[in-house]
């Protein structure tokens, strides 16, 4: 900052670093020209373009019209007649006037608006109670394009010619732009101390951080206890598998040992070591495919293809002798036959051809009967063969089923545990995250803390002889009456 003699700016600058000289300079630069702007069809583009044909020599633009580094000289705000000012209008002269000492407010429309003076006397007491700064202000009438007649701008061109004229009007701008600069910095010193904006993010890392750590236990636990449902449940279903394909093969070769002739009995072992391999091999390749579509669903890999189960060996069927139990069939038989001949002679008489074909009926009968005693003790024989074959297949299949269900068990839990830890791994990471931020938040709240402290009173002092200065010198641009031209 430099100091020089009958510069305003430099007076002001010079002010401001003899009570902070370490508080940096605002960034701003006054433009030649008069901010018009007010709310939305307030009528600033038509008041504008009336002062220009009436102030040919003034520079006159509207809001986006300046640049972010750019204030204005003066502010002409416009308010409409038709409805008095809001908060939010209030805050868009604030933002407009935030360097710039010189504002006049006027209320547009006056020409179709017959209480436009009561409109503006609610809109000049809403203002002074919004902000002090605002109690001083000049208010008139205007009519920038009324429907009947010339415009009505005279006062205000008055006012505005008396404003811009003031010698004091570029040292209490600047004086203006000073006072925004500390007190934005008096307002974020007393913010970052506060926590404003801090607190909250505090607030939303520690919900964060909670939700996280408690999704991460209840997905694992979801994860654990649904494994060990669908394996138990896995268990359950290919046992009832192995029961059912066990049932129906013994129903089947039950079925065909009660058809059986004794010429099929010397082939018969080896259908049914066909048959039990077919169920083996079923039962073997229903495991292996169930297990390894629970372990896909899951996410994880399927187990080793384990040995196919090992069926029970099926040795012939134990169809004993059955000499003494021949004798005894071949004395009934001998029996029923003798009987058969001697009722055949006496019904029909004896001669020596009635004899000869009874003797021939009986014979017959007495062969039948032997006959179709040795085979019902065959089937009888088979049928308990075929049990003790399936039964010790069930058995054999059951032990596989538990075996390769406990196997598949430990090898998917033993995955998924991996998987927990790499994620609990990942989740510590992301929690880690957190509470560093956590840390830096609190660190930055101390700092902010001891920097305020430090400089917070040359700022006060500095904002203070800047407030007493645009106090104690003239106002830029006294009230006026509220008479129109």
């Amino acid at each position: 900052m430099t100091d020089g003699v009958g510069d305003p700016v430099a007076s002001v600058d010079a002010l401001v670093a003899a009570i902070d000289p370490g508080v940096t300079e605002p960034g701003v630069q006054t433009r030649d020209a008069v901010l018009v702007t007010g709310p939305w069809l307030a009528g600033s583009t038509s008041l504008v373009a009336a002062l220009r044909q009436r102030v040919p020599e003034q520079a006159f633009v509207e809001a986006g019209q300046l640049t972010a580094e750019e204030s204005p000289l003066a502010v002409v705000f416009v308010a409409s007649a038709a409805a008095p000012l809001t908060d939010a209008d209030c805050a868009l002269l604030d933002a407009a006037a935030a360097n710039t000492d010189l504002v006049i407010c006027v209320v547009s429309k006056i020409d179709v608006r017959p209480d436009w003076r009561d409109v503006l006397a609610t809109d000049r007491a809403a203002l002074s109670e919004h902000d002090p700064r605002y109690r001083d202000v000049a208010w008139v009438g205007v009519a920038a394009a009324p429907e009947l007649g010339e415009p009505t701008l005279d006062e205000l061109v008055h006012n505005l010619r008396r404003g811009l004229a003031d010698e004091q009007l570029v040292r209490r701008n600047r004086l203006r732009a000073w006072q925004n600069r500390l007190r934005g910095a008096v307002r974020r010193h007393d913010e970052d101390a506060a926590g404003v904006g801090r607190e909250a993010r505090i607030v939303a890392l520690r919900g964060e951080r909670s939700e996280m750590l408690r999704r991460g236990q209840l997905a694992k636990s979801e994860r654990t206890i649904g494994l060990r449902g669908e394996i138990e449940q896995a268990k359950e279903q290919l046992t009832h598998f192995a029961r059912n394909r066990c049932a129906s093969v013994r129903g089947e070769l039950e079925e065909d040992a009660s058809q059986m002739t004794r010429r099929r009995v010397p082939a018969f072992d080896d259908y049914v070591r066909g048959r039990v391999d077919e169920v083996v091999s079923d039962v073997g390749g229903g495991v292996t495919k169930h297990l390894s579509d629970l372990a896909t669903e899951r996410g994880l890999k399927p187990p080793d293809r384990a040995p196919a189960p090992q069926g029970p060996p099926v040795p012939r069927p134990s169809l004993k002798s059955r000499r003494r139990k021949m004798w005894l069939a071949t004395l009934l038989g001998a029996a029923i036959g003798a009987g058969i001949a001697l009722a055949l002679t006496r019904a029909f008489g004896m001669t020596p051809l009635y004899t000869l074909a009874g003797l021939a009926v009986g014979a017959l009968a007495a062969a039948w009967a032997v006959r179709t005693r040795g085979l019902l003790q065959d089937r009888s024989v088979l049928d308990r063969w075929i049990a003790e074959i399936i039964e010790e297949l069930r058995a054999r299949l059951e032990g596989h089923v538990a075996d390769r269900v406990q196997s598949a068990e430990t090898a998917l839990s033993a995955e998924q545990a991996e998987r927990d830890e790499a994620e609990s791994a990942d989740l510590a990471d992301r929690v880690a995250g957190i509470d560093a931020e956590l840390r830096e938040h609190a660190i930055a709240g101390r700092r902010a803390a001891t920097l305020r402290s430090r400089e917070l009173p040359q700022l006060q002092r500095a904002l203070a002889a800047v407030q007493a200065e645009l106090g104690g010198s003239a106002a830029g641009t006294p009230a006026s009456g509220t008479s129109t031209n």
